[in-house]
């Protein structure tokens, strides 16, 4: 007689059933999973393998030099190319360590006495063998070091064989030149393959006992990293994803100069790092020649201040600094007299003569430059102002009064006043003829100088760095000067002194003074250009011309890949240098920032049609408003 299937039984079945469903569903996720995950094929051969449409090769390394130094694996860790590198560390017990150097101890030491008894000569490599594993005893004895067995293997990947192998010699040269040594991981590349991959299986298990001391060098994260733990941000770090967060003010001096071809995002860079540095507390002063940063001023609520012969600007140069340097304070006058020889000489005649393309111009003759210097001191003292720095506070006088001085000296006066009389009465009259009327206490000031002639483009250049290089000695403050387009300052000898004396001097009053040009190749051609450069602790190579990536590389010493990448940079990448350190930066802005500091004229465009369009959204916005009011209503 058949028993009928108890309750408790059938329910036990229905779980199993749908336990096992559960388990199949679940097995075929993970199958599908790894279907999408894994590659189209994996051929493995004796010397590569190929995965999918790549080829690969896993190389070990098996030699060492006696004496290996940190970050001897950085060359390895930052090249150009696509690796997988895996490091296996095995710990080894100190007794086990001890007892097997004790016998190698012993066995050196009897093979050195046999050498000696038979006359032999002596062994330089046994010698320091014994020398390295009695010190290696001594230190495991105490503690200071322990033992390790360590693995290194590398694959490296590439579209086809050639280039595989052109990666290997890449890599084995730069091990061989630290007499570290590698061989291919012949016949085992599905092993070298499973040990270089994310799953924690030494299956090569080809190691070299190595000390705590040794394998620290190992250390794989040593590439170039820029990130303090104050300053702002420059960018990112492309050879490790970090963030270079600088200050440029904790370098020997707080100098840069960017380089950079048309459209490469020089101008941008430069904004980004003006507008950062303004919420750490710095002011930012501007010689704009191309009418590029009065967006960003009117933003920050700066003072734009254009320079034009129909402005009511004025800027006189013969303006004195209130110096807080007691020690500078009696040299104040003849600094200013200096400076103004050099501006009068591009005045009368230097700046016009060598933009023609002389060459080696001296616009005055001892004579005149003699003439002249007592007309400044003269001048000077008519205004009641002499070497006593207590005098220093009155009104300083003009170029107006320079004129009248030179027109009743003797000698060359009056020649050297005609030549004067274009900026007193003449076509250049007012602009700095007259006493200065500008205020720059102000967080940002820009100061533009793009509707002056040409003629008088380097001469306002000169005057507005006198007067910036016044108040910045007057009154110490964290400040940043931008000169844009420096090679116009670099074309005159006079000019090129006076911004090379600037940026040397600059850090005594906590000035760091960024200096920008696209014309690499006029501005490294001077003398006083290279100068800068030197004096200059921080550097941006941004996208270069090829005519300019060879004197570059020569100036900074680049590599023969940074060589190549220089013309090649997308807009916004370039090389970043601070101080000993250099490294490969993105230049990144968050959208409001973009807003305020982008130059291209397509996003500029862009920009100003959608504000048109939303004022005119308001607008209709209004005027529908207004008409849905009943008419009792409406005011």
């Amino acid at each position: 007689m058949a028993k009928r299937p108890d309750a408790v039984d059938i329910a036990a079945q229905q779980r199993a059933r749908e336990q096992a469903e559960v388990e199949q569903a679940f097995q075929k996720g993970i199958t599908t999973l790894r279907d999408l995950v894994a590659p189209s094929s994996l051929e493995i051969h004796s010397s590569h393998f190929r995965l999918g449409t790549k080829y690969g090769r896993t190389i070990y390394v098996y030699a060492y030099p006696r004496q290996i130094y940190t970050g001897w694996l950085s060359s390895i860790i930052n090249i150009d190319e696509v690796l997988d590198v895996s490091m296996y560390f095995y710990p080894v017990e100190s007794e086990v360590v001890l007892k097997n150097l004790r016998k190698k101890v012993t066995q050196m030491q009897a093979t050195m006495a046999i050498n000696t008894e038979k006359g032999r000569t002596r062994d330089p490599g046994l010698e320091a063998a014994l020398s390295d594993a009695e010190e290696l005893r001594d230190e495991i004895q105490v503690g200071s070091e322990r033992f390790f067995r360590y693995g290194l293997y590398i694959t490296m990947y590439a579209d086809s064989l050639d280039e595989l192998n052109f990666v290997q010699h890449k890599i084995e040269t730069i091990f061989g030149q630290q007499l570290v040594f590698s061989k291919v991981a012949s016949s085992q590349q599905e092993q070298g393959l499973n040990s270089t991959v994310p799953q924690m299986t030494d299956q090569l298990q080809i190691r070299r006992n190595m000390n705590t001391g040794a394998i620290s060098t190992s250390f794989p994260f040593t590439s170039a990293d820029l990130t303090q733990e104050k300053g702002i941000l420059y960018g990112i770090n492309m050879h490790n994803n970090g963030l270079i967060i600088f200050d440029r003010f904790t370098l020997e001096n707080a100098n840069m100069v960017v380089f950079a071809k048309s459209g490469s995002g020089k101008s941008f860079t430069v904004k980004l790092e003006a507008v950062r540095s303004m919420m750490m507390g710095a002011d930012v002063l501007i010689i704009d020649p191309e009418n590029e940063y009065q967006k960003l001023s009117d933003a920050v609520g700066g003072s734009y201040i254009r320079l034009s012969l129909n402005s009511d600007v004025r800027v006189n140069p013969f303006d004195l600094p209130r110096v807080i340097d007691t020690d500078e304070a009696d040299d104040a006058l003849r600094a200013n007299l200096v400076t103004l020889h050099g501006l009068l000489r591009l005045m009368l005649g230097g700046a016009n003569l060598q933009a023609s393309g002389a060459t080696n111009v001296a616009a005055m003759t001892p004579a005149e430059e003699a003439d002249l210097d007592q007309a400044l001191i003269d001048t000077y003292a008519r205004a009641g102002i002499t070497s006593d720095p207590l005098t220093h506070s009155g009104l300083p006088p003009t170029m107006v009064d320079l004129y009248d001085t030179l027109i009743h000296m003797e000698g060359s006066g009056p020649a050297l006043a005609q030549r004067l009389r274009k900026y007193t009465t003449g076509t250049f009259a007012g602009i700095f003829s007259q006493q200065s009327n500008i205020d720059i206490n102000n967080q940002m000031v820009v100061f533009n100088i793009r509707d002056l002639e040409d003629e008088l483009r380097p001469v306002a250049m000169y005057i507005v760095l006198s007067h910036i290089w016044n108040v910045t000695r007057s009154h110490l403050k964290k400040r940043m000067l931008i000169v844009d387009e420096a090679w116009q300052l670099m074309k005159y000898e006079d000019s090129a002194n006076f911004l090379f004396s600037l940026a040397k001097r600059a850090r005594k009053y906590y000035l760091g003074v960024t200096t920008i040009s696209q014309d690499v190749e006029d501005f490294m051609a001077s003398k006083m250009g290279r100068a800068i450069v030197a004096n200059s602790s921080m550097q941006l190579l941004l996208k270069q011309s090829p005519s300019a990536v060879d004197v570059l590389a020569d100036v900074f010493k680049l590599t023969d890949e940074e060589r190549k990448r220089l013309s090649n940079f997308p807009v916004g990448q370039g090389l970043f240098f601070a101080g000993a350190n250099h490294v490969h930066v993105q230049v990144v802005a968050s959208r409001t920032e973009h807003e305020l500091v982008t130059t291209n004229p397509v996003q500029q465009l862009q920009q100003e049609e959608q504000k048109r369009m939303e004022e005119l959204a308001k607008q209709r916005q209004a005027q529908q408003q207004a008409a849905e009011q009943p008419e009792g209503m409406q005011i």
